[in-house]
Formats: structure tokens, C-alpha cells, sequence
């Protein structure tokens, strides 16, 4: 069996797209370009995917990961290409690599947003911003299945400033951008959070809803504040020689 990990994006308006609606879409383009999947077993057999993390629904994604099993071998390049092919344009596979370390899910432990804040202006951006970052805690309230939960989510931004607006816009109305890291913590704490927290210490409250786009995913490496690729460690297996559980194989056959 083989385990190809993937890359792929949430862009434009299938950003709207939900999980399962994703999943619907990949079972198919898996389906059209006769990709030779590994089943699971059972009365309702079904292709051995494994998703990680989502992005939540109306939230854009440069940084979705999936993982999925073949009883055949393929060039990850030739199957991206084909699984790529066969979605819709905005849900692009755009990243492939065979599985040869353990633990993509473990790798995932903080995300890179982009918050874009029309007709906010950026000065006051900038000041909501350094109450955010200097305030010792920021509580703010969730509905959840079991009721409004309350929690700090200052300890899981790492970092959070603005950035500076495209000239090349189409209007000249006011507009304040936001980037922002995040650990994967319990409770989570989501790009909207962070906006209730901005809104609670500085009473920022954009006139419309935030557009919000995940920019990556991966390890958060503490020298130099960067979020990793997630995927380089099986690349630089892939160098490096054929995995323990290929080389195992190729013995045994021997």
C-alpha cells in the first residue's frame, strides 16, 4: 500500500465550500481519474482518506492537507495533476508527496491567516492591534452545541500585526490587513475569535464580514517565528533513500 499526502486550496467562491461538500467533490475527482484507492472493509466500504484540520466553512485556504492510500504505486506529480483535473477550479490540488514519516496531523500545530478588514482604516487597525498584544488576557464568548462558552484566546496568537493594503485595489475605500499566527490549541481559536477579542479590547467591529484566508499550516518553529511545511519532512525522506516499511518489502520479495 501506498499513502500519498496532499496540498490543496479552498479559493474564491468555493471558499464557501464545507467539509463534507469537499469530500463529496474528492470522492469523485478520485472516481474520474481512476485513481486505484485502498478500501476500507466492512458492509459500506469506503476510500481510505484521511483529512486534516479543515478550514472552517466561508474561510479561504492556501493550506488544506489530506492523506490518502493505493494498492498501486504512482508518481505523486501524475496524480496530483489528474486529481487537479478533475475538480472544480478553486479547490486545487496543488502539492503532493509520498508518505514516508509518520505523524502529518502532529505536524499541524498552528496556521498563518490573512484577515482582510474592508472599510476598516488601517490606523485603527494598527491601534486595536497593539491592544490585542499587549492585554495579559482576552476573553471572549463562543455559542457552542452546549451553550455560550466563554475562554482567553490571547495565549494561542503568537503573532498578530497588519500588513500593508495592495495599491493595485479596485476602490479607494479604506481597508486594513491583519496576519496572524495561531497555535492549534483546546479550545480552538479561529480567525472570528480573534475578531471578537480585537472588538472586545479596542471596540474594532468591521462594517462587513472579515474575508479570511489560511495561508499555511505546519509546524511553528520558535527561532524564527515562521509556520514550517508540513510536507518536508517526507521529501527529505524521499532523498534520503525508500522508507523502512519499502525497504522491508523489497527484502522479503527477495
Amino acid at each position: 500500500m501506498q499513502r500519498i499526502r496532499l496540498r490543496y486550496t479552498k479559493r474564491g467562491r468555493l471558499r464557501f465550500t464545507s467539509h463534507r461538500d469537499f469530500q463529496r467533490a474528492f470522492e469523485r475527482a478520485l472516481r474520474r481519474a481512476e485513481v486505484p484507492m485502498a478500501y476500507s472493509a466492512g458492509f459500506t466500504p469506503h476510500p481510505k482518506v484521511s483529512y486534516a484540520n479543515a478550514a472552517p466553512t466561508g474561510t479561504g485556504s492556501e493550506a488544506e492537507f489530506l492523506e490518502i492510500a493505493l494498492t498501486e504505486a504512482r508518481d505523486p506529480e501524475q496524480l496530483r495533476a489528474l486529481l487537479d483535473e478533475s475538480l472544480p477550479a478553486g479547490l486545487d490540488v496543488v502539492d503532493a508527496v509520498e508518505a514516508r514519516t509518520s505523524g502529518l496531523a502532529d505536524r499541524l500545530t498552528a496556521s498563518v491567516w490573512e484577515l482582510r478588514l474592508d472599510g476598516v482604516d488601517p490606523a485603527e487597525a494598527e491601534r486595536a492591534v497593539s491592544a490585542f498584544n499587549t492585554a495579559d488576557a482576552v476573553e471572549v464568548q463562543r455559542m457552542t452545541k452546549n451553550g455560550v462558552r466563554t475562554f482567553d484566546a490571547r495565549p494561542a496568537v503568537v503573532q498578530l500585526e497588519t500588513h500593508s493594503d495592495p495599491a493595485d485595489r479596485p476602490t479607494d475605500q479604506p481597508c486594513a490587513i491583519l496576519r496572524l499566527v495561531v497555535r492549534h490549541v483546546t479550545p480552538a481559536v479561529r480567525p472570528d475569535d480573534v475578531l471578537s477579542g480585537l472588538r472586545a479590547v479596542a471596540d474594532l467591529a468591521p462594517p462587513v464580514p472579515a474575508a479570511v484566508t489560511r495561508l499555511a499550516q505546519g509546524l511553528f518553529d520558535e527561532e524564527t517565528g515562521t509556520v514550517t511545511d508540513p510536507l518536508a519532512p517526507d521529501r527529505e525522506a524521499a532523498t534520503a533513500g525508500p522508507t523502512a516499511d519499502s525497504a522491508a518489502a523489497a527484502k522479503a520479495s527477495a
